[in-house]
């Protein structure tokens, strides 16, 4: 498969995914987004003072979102460890990434780094200790949880809930909730009522995440609301309809089309408000 760079706003590139239909990265800067709704959200400059973080990156994709985490933390703390682990269900495309020359802009360490993952897979060394686990994503979280695996921080980057429903579902949500170390934090650029729904079911605290190029914040969430921006009133009534109906996969195994399909049937079913009223309302108030 032949993964074309696309420039984006802040002059970096990304790849368009013919599977998804969907760029793997906001077209208003692929680095920014990186930088902004992952790596500044979640703290981690501030965290590197620990001496010790644990990530967790879902959908590693062109592997953006480490690379801008691998950096920050090491400018912050160049002694700070770093415990890693990124799903991914194709090696091919940070391959693409790093031999088209997308990451040339990260230091050699980071750059380093990425070129091993995306060769090897793993790496132990005095500063780093990572795993990139390629496949189905809802397998790996599995074992993760089994482990256990808990993060300081969490990136959850999939393609749009519409698009790759398996990744949002309620069952996902809750096992990536379960590595989420008590005064962690989850970071996605979405702000679809039905995955921040999954979110509170899974027990989390609800944030706003800006990010840049979209209507929408996206959101964060942990377990404590401390330093969390409240979602605003529109939001918040968003959770009330059928658009925060969530997305189920039972047993982590169903098609998108099936989770689709479920979804819509309990939408159709629910006594919730209509999202199309909910929408109106708000349309004739702004």
């Amino acid at each position: 498969m032949e993964f074309v760079p696309e420039l984006t706003a802040d002059g970096s590139y990304t790849f368009y995914s013919n599977a998804f239909g969907e760029h793997f990265h906001n077209r208003e800067g692929a680095y920014r987004e990186a930088q902004q709704t992952y790596v500044e959200a979640t703290q981690l400059a501030q965290k590197a003072c620990q001496g010790r973080l644990c990530l967790l990156d879902i959908c590693y994709g062109l592997g953006y979102n480490t690379a801008a985490a691998l950096e920050t933390i090491w400018q912050a703390n160049p002694h700070c460890q770093v415990v890693w682990v990124g799903l991914e269900l194709d090696a091919a495309i940070p391959q693409a990434a790093i031999a088209q020359g997308l990451i040339n802009r990260w230091s050699q360490p980071v750059q380093a780094s990425l070129k091993a993952l995306a060769q090897q897979q793993q790496i132990n060394s005095d500063r780093l200790q990572a795993q990139l686990l390629l496949g189905d994503a809802r397998q790996q979280i599995y074992l993760l949880t089994q482990k256990p695996f808990q993060a300081d921080a969490i990136f959850l980057d999939p393609f749009s809930p519409p698009s790759c429903p398996q990744l949002w579902s309620l069952e996902f949500l809750q096992q990536v909730a379960y590595c989420l170390k008590p005064d962690g934090r989850l970071a996605t650029y979405s702000a679809a009522a039905a995955v921040r729904i999954a979110l509170l079911a899974a027990g989390l605290k609800l944030g706003e995440n800006p990010v840049a190029g979209r209507r929408w914040p996206g959101t964060l969430a942990s377990f404590h609301a401390i330093d969390l921006v409240p979602l605003c009133q529109q939001a918040q009534e968003h959770l009330q309809t059928r658009a925060a109906v969530p997305y189920r996969d039972p047993h982590l195994t169903d098609t998108a089309t099936v989770i689709q399909q479920r979804r819509r049937h309990e939408q159709a079913q629910s006594p919730l408000e209509p999202t199309t009223r909910w929408r109106k309302r708000w349309r004739s108030l702004l």
